[in-house]
């Protein structure tokens, strides 16, 4: 019998996948769509065991799957918005197919859910904030004294220096972390390179448009902030250093600095020890910091 259920489940999830599935992570918003009649599974562990089952059979045949974050909220205004009735499959399956050319996603490459979700879910948080952040510069509008874009000015600046990090690291894998004090919370950007066959760094396309945008904001709005560069190589300590953000460039953080901003608990002011292997260090010189066509007012 739980084998007859098992393939009815899996059966009706099909009719409402086109290449793309979209995934209710949480428990939360498993529980907002069961309001519609429509959507006939009652407990979210078991809806998750079929969603991956599902994965797998697809990949089994041969079909690529891309895995879509699907939100409730969003589902309910885009059925409002579109005069579509939300409580059919047909419905669902059209959102979860706008979802593949704008939403975050994740292809499903024989990944457990277990490692599909928090990744699915980092791509969310990814995409919102670069969004905000693009929102918010464009907000900015030109410069009153010379009319020019401020938002573009300071993406330009943040697009210099990015090449000029990672132009200056030393080989190996690194990982960079950006934080803005935006209005009203701050935001978090992380970057990840490796070298390829030729020394040069491999970059995320998306990955680097957000930290990018992230730095142009705090570069744009001079808000409190730094960037912190931690790079790793076989056979050395691991190097960590970083900058603030300063006016509308960034100021080398000193290897006390850095040391204290790592080893210090930020809830209670208390020392943690330092890693092993690690190295806490001042930034390579990145010289001139502004492009030619930077904003400078």
């Amino acid at each position: 019998m739980a084998h007859t259920e098992d393939r009815t489940m899996r059966r009706v999830l099909r009719r409402e996948i086109a290449g793309t599935i979209g995934l209710l992570t949480d428990e939360h918003d498993f529980r907002a769509m069961r309001r519609y009649r429509s959507f006939t599974f009652d407990d979210h562990t078991t809806y998750l065991k079929q969603v991956e089952a599902l994965l797998k059979a697809r990949a089994a045949q041969g079909n690529h799957t891309t895995v879509a974050l699907f939100d409730p909220q969003e589902y309910a205004e885009y059925c409002t918005d579109s005069g579509l009735d939300p409580d059919i499959p047909s419905s669902r399956t059209r959102f979860t197919a706008e979802l593949a050319t704008t939403g975050p996603t994740v292809p499903y490459e024989g990944q457990p859910l277990s490692d599909l979700v928090p990744a699915l879910v980092d791509e969310a948080v990814r995409q919102a904030t670069w969004e905000y952040a693009t929102t918010l510069l464009a907000r900015l509008g030109a410069c009153a004294s010379c009319g020019e874009d401020i938002g573009r000015a300071a993406f330009a600046k943040a697009s210099h220096l990015l090449a000029r990090i990672l132009e200056t690291a030393p080989p190996g894998n690194r990982h960079a972390v950006c934080s803005v004090s935006a209005t009203p919370e701050t935001l978090v950007s992380v970057l990840h390179a490796d070298d390829d066959i030729d020394g040069a760094a491999q970059l995320d396309e998306a990955e680097a448009l957000e930290f990018t945008t992230v730095l142009a904001l705090g570069i744009a709005t001079q808000s409190p902030g730094g960037l912190v560069m931690r790079t790793s190589a076989p056979g050395s300590s691991d190097l960590i250093y970083g900058w603030r953000l300063h006016g509308d460039g960034l100021a080398p953080l000193t290897a006390g600095e850095v040391f204290d901003a790592y080893c210090t608990d930020v809830e209670n002011g208390d020392l943690i020890s330092p890693e092993s292997d690690v190295d806490y260090c001042e930034p390579p010189d990145l010289g001139g910091q502004a492009p030619a066509s930077g904003h400078h007012h």
